[in-house]
């Protein structure tokens, strides 16, 4: 896909692997927008993307995945400002080691990692269409093969019973298992959503306060062996930009290369439900989709 002219949306932009992937598509002549919680470090994030890249046409939008209001305000600034959306990479994540909740009280690693880009996707999803040949992109990880249950639609907030580990895992085959259903639906539209595994990459994911105790003694333990974000960022770059993946759709990406679904990821009834389940889950705190 030639850059030049398009505009590709990050979430989760100004750290780690996100906005390494903004400078690889801003390299290539992209309208980069950085779409991030803290605004201070996404500022100072989109100069060093622009010095780096050569580009200078890097923007700052204000989303925060766990207050769904900022979202729809997201949405409708980068409506307003780009009359295009050529690609959205949903990059975006966290885990914590306590359970949390969003603004709208939702379990925090599901309403962030999967109900808030469900939203944004869904918001933006008209100027995405009108702007086909489009992509979208879900940073999921290799964690989704280790929710050995499936979605467990009986207790999708974690109210039953929380652990760090299970509700992450949860919220990665959520990320896949809306990929599917995505692609499904937008079949023929020249519109293809692809999910993927970024690797064991090493960056601030976990090491700000949210995880605790042994999580994070674990998190350090391992930072030697991870790679690096500009590494890790290759994937999303390669979904992003690349001629070579253009009519590929509903799958899942590791190493820059197709990778090993898990099993619950493959039903398709669970990612019919979820997109359903997380329409209602919307709409019960007064933010339904379009």
């Amino acid at each position: 896909m030639r850059m030049q002219g398009k505009v590709v949306v990050i979430t989760g932009s100004n750290v780690g692997v996100g906005k390494e992937t903004a400078v690889g598509v801003a390299a290539q002549g992209a309208t980069t927008v950085l779409a991030c919680r803290n605004q201070a470090k996404a500022t100072t994030a989109a100069a060093e993307v622009a010095q780096r890249s050569g580009n200078d046409d890097v923007h700052v939008v204000a989303l925060d995945l766990a207050d769904l209001a900022t979202v729809a305000a997201a949405a409708e600034t980068v409506t307003a400002r780009w009359d295009r959306l050529d690609v959205l990479v949903n990059n975006a994540g966290g885990t914590w080691s306590a359970r949390q909740v969003t603004a709208q009280g939702f379990e925090q690693t599901f309403g962030v990692n999967h109900l808030g880009h469900f939203y944004l996707t869904r918001l933006l999803l008209d100027r995405i269409r009108a702007s086909a040949p489009a992509r979208v992109i879900n940073v999921s990880s290799v964690g989704h093969h280790y929710a050995f249950g499936g979605m467990r639609f009986d207790d999708l907030q974690s109210e039953k019973r929380y652990s760090t580990f299970d509700a992450y895992c949860q919220s990665k085959l959520a990320n896949v298992l809306f990929t599917r259903e995505l692609a499904r639906r937008l079949d023929g539209t020249g519109v293809t959503a692809n999910a993927l595994h970024p690797g064991p990459v090493r960056s601030g994911f976990g090491m700000d306060g949210d995880l605790t105790g042994a999580m994070a003694w674990g998190l350090r333990l391992v930072r030697p062996f991870e790679i690096s974000p500009a590494a890790g960022a290759k994937t999303s770059i390669l979904l992003a930009t690349s001629d070579a993946v253009e009519a590929k759709t509903g799958m899942y990406w590791s190493h820059r290369r197709p990778g090993v679904m898990g099993r619950q990821a493959r039903n398709d009834a669970a990612a019919a439900r979820l997109w359903e389940e997380s329409e209602k889950l919307l709409a019960s705190v007064g933010f339904p989709v379009p």
